[in-house]
């Protein structure tokens, strides 16, 4: 699928120059990723981005808040006759400013790949309520009708990604899989996270791209790989070892053509204190330990460098900070693992050029 290792980035960044944003994504990541820039606009936050054509959706402006009304009007109608079941809906410029101008930036050229992102269903219905300040996910229709209109915005994407390279990742951002199953969320079945996250993936593999799963804590990963991902992102920085105690698993996507996006550099306040060499240390660390379980050369071949997570939250200067170590900590890689695998392998025995 792709030549290992290879970079991208998780959605958000926080600048509010569309131009640099754009520039900077395009010239730091091997896989180029259109930015979410909520610092210019809350509809560019998770959940109204992707809220857009939902219907009897409200916005609150004043107080940046967005949620479902249901009124009398047609608005269902309406809905599933233009989104049926093969629907394609388009992030618009008012909710997308960070889109319009990376296509304006790649326009006329071609790329290897290239990312593209949407919350995912469950994130989606847990995180958007309705009048009477319950989440949609508890509404059998309004969770239903979440779930198409996420699989028409990722179909869009698919298409108009399509125009500029012939392999297109749609990540389906899904943090809140890190808190189900607590308190807050009574009543969110497995089955029913399965259903949603499969069906999601179904749509993506069947408009012809690739999809992975994003998740920037402790997530029920057995769950995430049933639902049949291409690529698992995780927290290989703050959660690796809640991630790697499900290696049996790992194991066997990996052998059936799965893709480890480890999210190495961290996207919190710890990235103050981490440099290149201290990244590189952290990762070959990680890389040994899930060894033990699988085969080192599969690993090597099948792995792709993220930050953790977003980087909507930090300052400019600390997200381009992020980028510069990923980037270095590539380099190193190339020059340390991927020719020798003299750092990396115990026993001596140097990898094949991948």
């Amino acid at each position: 699928m792709f030549k290992s290792p290879i970079t991208t980035g998780i959605g958000s960044l926080p600048h509010v120059d569309k131009v640099k944003a754009c520039k900077i994504v395009i010239d730091s990541f091997d896989i180029p990723f259109w930015p979410q820039l909520p610092n210019i606009s809350f509809l560019e936050s998770m959940i109204p981005q992707y809220s857009e054509f939902m219907p009897f959706i409200k916005y609150d402006h004043k107080k940046k808040r967005v949620y479902v009304e249901r009124d009398s009007s047609s608005a269902l109608d309406v809905f599933y006759n233009d989104c049926g079941m093969d629907g394609v809906k388009p992030i618009t410029s008012e909710y997308s400013i960070g889109f319009q101008e990376f296509i304006k930036q790649i326009e006329g050229k071609k790329y290897d790949v290239l990312k593209g992102h949407i919350t995912g269903p469950i994130t989606f219905t847990l995180g958007l309520k309705d009048a009477s300040d319950k989440y949609i996910f508890y509404d059998e229709e309004l969770r239903e009708i979440a779930l198409m209109l996420l699989k028409a915005k990722a179909r869009w994407q698919v298409k108009e990604l399509s125009k500029y390279s012939d392999k297109v990742i749609i990540f389906i951002d899904e943090p809140i899989l890190s808190a189900v199953g607590g308190s807050t969320y009574l009543g969110v079945s497995t089955e029913e996270m399965l259903r949603l996250l499969t069906e999601i993936i179904t749509a993506i593999k069947e408009a012809g791209a690739i999809s992975a799963i994003h998740c920037c804590g402790k997530a029920d990963w057995e769950m995430v790989i049933e639902a049949k991902p291409d690529i698992l992102n995780f927290d290989a920085y703050a959660y690796f070892d809640t991630f790697c105690m499900y290696h049996p698993l790992i194991s066997k996507f990996i052998e059936s053509g799965g893709f480890l996006a480890w999210g190495i550099v961290p996207t919190s306040n710890e990235i103050v204190k981490e440099d290149i060499d201290s990244i590189y240390k952290i990762m070959l660390e990680r890389l040994n330990q899930l060894s033990l379980y699988i085969d080192k050369e599969t690993l090597l071949a099948r792995l792709i460098l993220t930050p953790s997570c977003g980087t909507g939250s930090l300052s400019e200067a600390a997200a381009e900070r992020v980028f510069s170590i990923l980037k270095g900590l590539k380099g190193k890689m190339l020059d340390q693992l991927y020719k020798t695998g003299s750092c990396f392998l115990s026993t001596g025995k140097p990898l094949k050029a991948l």
